[in-house]
Order: structure tokens, then C-alpha cells, then sequence
């Protein structure tokens, strides 16, 4: 194999100065070569690879062409990290208006470099962007302050948006999930149309979502409060997925500002994300990220990490995207993966190897979902720090005795207790509906609280 060393390897590079210069993008790798290769050797066949190079030398190589080659600037073996700066002049822009295309950034920074036959393995963990280049990016156009408008609260700490999933996530007639919808809205925020729920033939969408609508007037009539849809518009034709949109804003009529639209946005990539940005700016852009475990998780050793992973979908201008639970709930993670959310939510981050600045592009909002209840989401909310997110339970509603509603309000009653700081078990004593989520979930009350019992006065069920 052609030893390209001398002309994509650097170590002498400072990255201090190629952030201050602000010509290039850095990126951070564990990388790990097959054995029998050398180190040094495979980052720069890989830094060859994300740019300028070939397996062989070639006649149209000229000045320039070499001028813009990505360069391995620092390697640590032993920790199996590489660091490669990628000039900014390799990267795409629109031809309609100039902007970023991040699919072009996604395909020199992780694409065909993950498949060299001299790699072990190779992982993107963070990224640096300089801001001529970083501004190129959409960010969103709605968040979590426009949700609290909607909803009558302040767009400055407006706290907790309690949702839900409709469980089953599949299976239920029109009808069925209209009525769920409703009863669940008695007590909660904001609902969750999941990522498999479509058009399929026992639920025909059109006649699916005018129930939806006309459960959601009835609602706000009886509640006396406004109330969000986030409905699945995902497809793999842009015209599909227009069209989807466009009947849900018909649908929902004078309702639609508060209708988010769901993308499953890993698995229909960037342009699918980009194409709703863009054509429904005025709406909540709900990013689904199903499939995302395959290259996220800390058990794959290819692809990018979720918090690469959030900041591409801030980039690509997600209104919100799930986070995971931060091992509070059923998805794996760790409590230190509150990095996630930070940097969606914060205007600077230190990052894992780089600092995050987003020099003012509007936030994106963590939505929380995945195995919580009121008695876990306390515990998510002590670590996090804050409650202004969106927080999906589909089992923590749905499964508990007395009903959705009531296990909307449970959850609700969870985060006043964390927002007062009263402890959790206390304050179930005076709130029926929290007090009724200890007997719901009592393996994990069990878990969490061993005296739960005893202190609610429950006898305990052979």
C-alpha cells in the first residue's frame, strides 16, 4: 500500500493555532489499524482517503490539489486517537444559496474512510467547526420556546412539557388511538405519534389524523387548555413527506401552530431533516433518531458517537431530538450523558476534545423518553439540573392504575416535587395520582424506595 506519511502527516501543526487561523475543521477519531500496519501510516492513509488521495500516484495531482489535503496534526496510540484537520475549501456549498451541505461534511468525515481495508476500526467522538464555516448551517427555527407560548407559559424556564407515546405503539384502529389521544390529553402536554405509526391499512392516516384533531378541539374545550401533536410525516419520497405535511396543517386548522412534525431523521439522513427545516419552518421539527444505536453505542466501534450526534442534528436545525434517559430509564447510558443535552441547549460546551461554541444559533430541545415514570423522572431532572425539556412516557403513562391521564399527572406532580425540592416519597402523600404511580410501578418503587409501603400506608398484595 502506497505510503502517504510525508504528505497528509503534520505533527507539528498546533491545534491552537488552526482554531485561531480558522481555516479548517478538526476532527477527533479513535482509530485503531489491522494489525500488521502501522499508525501513523493508516491515519494518513485515512486523512488521504477524506480528501485528496488515491491508492496511487496520479498525473492530475497538481499544487493546489495538495494545497487542500486533510492532515493527521496529533496522534496518541496508546489511547488509539487521531486528529485530522480538514481544510475548509474541501467542503461543499449550495449551489441555490450558498449554504453548508452536510451531507457532503458526513461524506468526507466518516464515509469511505470507515471501510479501509487497513482499519480495525474508526470512530468520529467530536468535532471542531470554525464559525465562517459553522454559520453555513441552518440550526433550527422553532424550539422549546415556541412550545411554551403555545401553551401559555413563559418562553424563559418554562418547565417540564409532559408527553406521552400512544402504547401500543402499533395495533390501534383510528377510533382507538383517537380515544387514547383524548384521555391521555385530560392530564398531559404533548403526544408523541411514534415513529412506526403511518399509513398502514388498519389505520389509514388521513382518517387517523382528522380524529386526532377532532380530539384535541374537544380536549382544549374541556380542559380549558392548549394542547401538542407531534405527527410522524416521515416517507422516503420529499413529495410524500410534503404532502403529509401539508394535510396535517389541513387537518388541524386553526390547531396547527401547535402540531411539531416527527422525522425519523437517522434513517431518512439529512435530506430529510433538511427538506422539512426548510419547507415547514413554522413548525416544531421533531427528530426521531431510530436506528441511531447501531453506530452510537459505546459497543460500536465505527461511526460517530451521540454526542457527534447532537451536534449535527443542532446543526441541521432540529427543533428536538431524544437524548436517551442518562441510564434513568429502559435505553443504556450513563448519568455523565447529560453532555447531550447541554450541547443542544447551551450557547458553549467543553467538549470531548473540543470547545463548543454556537455563537447564538437558537437552541434545540432535549426530549427525554425511553422507560420513565414519575418515580425515575425526579432522579433524571436531580442530575440534569433543569426540567425544560420534553419528557415522552408512553408505559409510565399508559401503565398506570388509574389511567393515562392520571399517569400524565403523576409525572407532572414528580417534577413539581424535584422543582420544590420535597422529597419524592413525601410529597406522594398529598397527590393521589403520584402516590397511586408508587403502586403502578412497584418494582421500581420497590427499587428506588424500599419504604414506599410503609410510608403509604400500602399493604403489600401476596
Amino acid at each position: 500500500m502506497l505510503d502517504q506519511t510525508k504528505r497528509y502527516v503534520n505533527l507539528n501543526l498546533k491545534e491552537e493555532d488552526l482554531i485561531k487561523e480558522g481555516n479548517h475543521v478538526l476532527c477527533a477519531y479513535m482509530m485503531r489499524p489491522k494489525q500488521g500496519y502501522e499508525y501513523v501510516a493508516t491515519a494518513a492513509h485515512f486523512a488521504a482517503e477524506s480528501s485528496t488521495g488515491t491508492n496511487v500516484e496520479v498525473f492530475t495531482t497538481d499544487d493546489f490539489t495538495r494545497s487542500i489535503d486533510a492532515i493527521v496534526y496529533e496522534v496518541d496510540e496508546q489511547k488509539e486517537i487521531m486528529k485530522i484537520a480538514y481544510p475548509l475549501a474541501l467542503f461543499d456549498r449550495n449551489i441555490s444559496d450558498g449554504r453548508a451541505v452536510m451531507t457532503n461534511f458526513l461524506t468526507l468525515v466518516v464515509g469511505n474512510n470507515q471501510g479501509m481495508s487497513d482499519v480495525e476500526y474508526a470512530k468520529l467522538l467530536d468535532f471542531y467547526m470554525p464559525p465562517s464555516y459553522q454559520n453555513l448551517f441552518d440550526g433550527p427555527s422553532v424550539n422549546i420556546e415556541t412550545l411554551w407560548r403555545h401553551l401559555g407559559r413563559p418562553t424563559k424556564d418554562g418547565g417540564l412539557i409532559v408527553g406521552t407515546i400512544i402504547k401500543p405503539k402499533l395495533g390501534l384502529v383510528p377510533e382507538k388511538f383517537a380515544q387514547a389521544c383524548y384521555e391521555y390529553w385530560l392530564g398531559g402536554d404533548f403526544i408523541k405519534n411514534d415513529e412506526p405509526q403511518a399509513n398502514q391499512p388498519f389505520s389509514p392516516y388521513k382518517k387517523t389524523m382528522q380524529l386526532v384533531a377532532d380530539a384535541m378541539k374537544r380536549v382544549q374545550d374541556k380542559t380549558g387548555q392548549p394542547k401538542i401533536f407531534s405527527a410522524n410525516i416521515s416517507a422516503d419520497d420529499p413529495f410524500e413527506i410534503i404532502a403529509r405535511g401539508e394535510t396535517i396543517l389541513e387537518i388541524f386548522g386553526e390547531d396547527s401552530p401547535r402540531v411539531a412534525f416527527l422525522i425519523d431523521g437517522y434513517i431518512m439522513g439529512t435530506a430529510g431533516i433538511t427538506l422539512v427545516r426548510r419547507y415547514f419552518p413554522d413548525q416544531f421539527l421533531h427528530y426521531h433518531r431510530a436506528g441511531h444505536g447501531m453506530i452510537t453505542s459505546s459497543q460500536s466501534k465505527r461511526g460517530y458517537t451521540s454526542y457527534v450526534h447532537m451536534k449535527l442534528a443542532r446543526l441541521q436545525g432540529a427543533s428536538g431530538i431524544h437524548t436517551g434517559t442518562m441510564g434513568y430509564g429502559k435505553m443504556e447510558g450513563e448519568a455523565e450523558d447529560k453532555i447531550l443535552a447541554y450541547v443542544l441547549e447551551r450557547d458553549e460546551v467543553d467538549g470531548p476534545f473540543y470547545k463548543q461554541k454556537w455563537y447564538g444559533m437558537k437552541a434545540t430541545t432535549p426530549i427525554i423518553s425511553g422507560g420513565m415514570n414519575a418515580l425515575r423522572v425526579y432522579g433524571f431532572f436531580e442530575n440534569l439540573g433543569h426540567a425544560n425539556v420534553i419528557q415522552t412516557s408512553g408505559g409510565g403513562s399508559f401503565g398506570h392504575l388509574d389511567g393515562p391521564a392520571a399517569g400524565a399527572t403523576s409525572i407532572r406532580q414528580s417534577y413539581e416535587a424535584w422543582k420544590n425540592k420535597i422529597p419524592l416519597l413525601e410529597y406522594a402523600k398529598e397527590h393521589k395520582e403520584l402516590a397511586r404511580a408508587f403502586e403502578s410501578f412497584s418494582h421500581d418503587a420497590d427499587k428506588f424506595f424500599p419504604e414506599w409501603r410503609k410510608v403509604l400506608n400500602i399493604k403489600e398484595t401476596a
